[in-house]
């Protein structure tokens, strides 16, 4: 069992402490990366439009008033209000790019060059800071310019028609291409502090969603492209596996179980199932077969834990050694015995007050925890950050990936 976690005991640590991140972003992409910088102690001042801020904010009022969308995407960041497109605005944008080591953005397409903020622009003044832009498309193609949804781009990935049942396309329940797109701009501005490290440079990170999401299509899109047919849409059941899915017991409980391999098979027939002789019936010798005969070995699964309670199904997936999870719901996920016995929650503070979320799944062990950092109200943190751009620079404080080695 790990230890409880107990939060850093002042704000501004962390292995990314001392870096400043200046975003503009909007929703969740570029949110997504942020928090996770924020998360490991960098300072992340993000930029919003005076009066409404992130439209993420009015996504939901869930949270005792607040969009759990803001709520997940915004821990440990300062909010400050800014009409970047007023003179009076773009100057202190400006300033606040000439102290940040990395810029984040999501904004339409060609919008960060009209502000005067674009990689071309400040490259020559400023060569260590890395930029990092987010987009649906890419800033080439004849997408460029289109406006970009994460349900769109699930779309328009394929992901959609490999999702659902063999009857009803569907998408996937969580904004899996806005996620994927900010982990992989989290993963592309760590790669280029360390570059920076190295050479003392910055670089421009470019992320597409359709190409992060392409990315973690891959699998799908090999199958394709070589074996002639795209995987089925098996509701909640594999694709290319069988027996793997879920199955219900007499009591209501349902149990999605999977095989890998034809030892498992065996123990699966032997020990779960209580049919031996299954175990060379040519219709089931080998997994291609399996998913080939893929309704007729349902309906003998089925039978079996039919007349089983989900209880009597997982003694014997455990005592065959066969891999399974339990159907829960959200509510059950919140109360999860394996994330409950590994202090996995902790509180944070917020406008609304106290809350309580997941910590960083990526446990740096021999490191303080990351920190969980306070969800901000919109514009809370303008005039500190003002006032401190009205300081002079400390020297060396425009390098700061040299204090995060």
């Amino acid at each position: 069992m790990s230890e409880p976690y107990a939060p850093p005991e002042a704000p501004a640590t962390g292995p990314l402490s001392g870096l400043v991140v200046v975003s503009l972003e909007q929703a969740v992409a570029a949110p997504f990366a942020t928090r996770q910088l924020a998360d490991l102690g960098a300072r992340v001042i993000k930029v919003e439009r005076p009066g409404s801020g992130d439209l993420a904010r009015g996504y939901d009022r869930t949270v005792r008033g607040m969009s759990s969308h803001f709520v997940w995407l915004n821990r440990g960041k300062e909010s400050v209000q800014l009409d970047v497109r007023s003179p009076e605005g773009n100057r202190h944008l400006h300033a606040l790019v000439q102290r940040a080591d990395v810029l984040v953005q999501n904004l339409a397409p060609g919008a960060a060059a009209r502000l005067g903020i674009g990689h071309e622009t400040l490259a020559s003044s400023r060569p260590e800071l890395i930029t990092c832009d987010i987009s649906g498309y890419g800033s080439s193609g004849s997408y460029r310019d289109r406006k970009a949804y994460d349900l769109l781009v699930q779309c328009e990935a394929g992901l959609v028609s490999l999702t659902g049942t063999p009857d009803t396309p569907s998408k996937v329940g969580l904004s899996i291409a806005d996620i994927c797109a900010g982990m992989y701009a989290y993963s592309g501005i760590l790669t280029a502090l360390i570059t920076r490290d190295r050479t003392g440079r910055g670089s421009q990170v470019e992320v597409s969603m359709l190409e992060a999401l392409g990315e973690w299509m891959g699998y799908a899109e090999y199958y394709t492209r070589y074996g002639g047919t795209a995987p089925a849409r098996t509701g909640a059941s594999h694709a290319t596996i069988a027996p793997y899915g879920p199955f219900t017991g007499r009591d209501g409980q349902t149990v999605t179980l999977g095989l890998q391999n034809e030892r498992e098979w065996a123990s699966f027939c032997d020990i779960v199932l209580r049919r031996p002789d299954l175990r060379d019936d040519p219709r089931f010798a080998g997994n291609a077969d399996r998913v080939a005969h893929r309704a007729e070995l349902d309906a003998v699964v089925e039978d079996v834990v039919s007349a089983l309670t989900g209880d009597e199904l997982v003694v014997r997936l455990e005592e065959a050694s066969i891999a399974y999870g339990r159907r829960r719901t959200m509510e059950e996920f919140s109360t999860h015995p394996q994330l409950r016995e590994r202090h996995r929650w902790a509180t944070f503070d917020s406008p609304v007050g106290e809350l309580k979320g997941l910590i960083p799944p990526v446990t740096l062990h021999g490191q303080r925890p990351p920190r969980l950092g306070r969800v901000p109200a919109l514009g809370e943190h303008t005039a500190s950050v003002l006032a401190w751009l009205a300081e002079q620079p400390r020297h060396g404080n425009r390098q700061g990936v040299h204090h995060v080695r």
